[in-house]
């Protein structure tokens, strides 16, 4: 079975937004942030 052009136009998703892969990546500055707090306290505590 072939797919038309205007049915390959309405076929949407699987991929991940700029919205996800901006939480994802904020997330992970914020846990490095936490983890580097309780590795070197002094340099937070200043």
């Amino acid at each position: 079975m072939k797919i038309s052009d205007e049915n390959l136009h309405e076929i949407t998703g699987g991929a991940l937004s700029k919205g996800v892969w901006l939480g994802i990546a904020a997330f992970g500055i914020f846990i490095v942030g936490v983890f580097d707090g309780f590795m070197r306290p002094l340099k937070c505590n200043k």
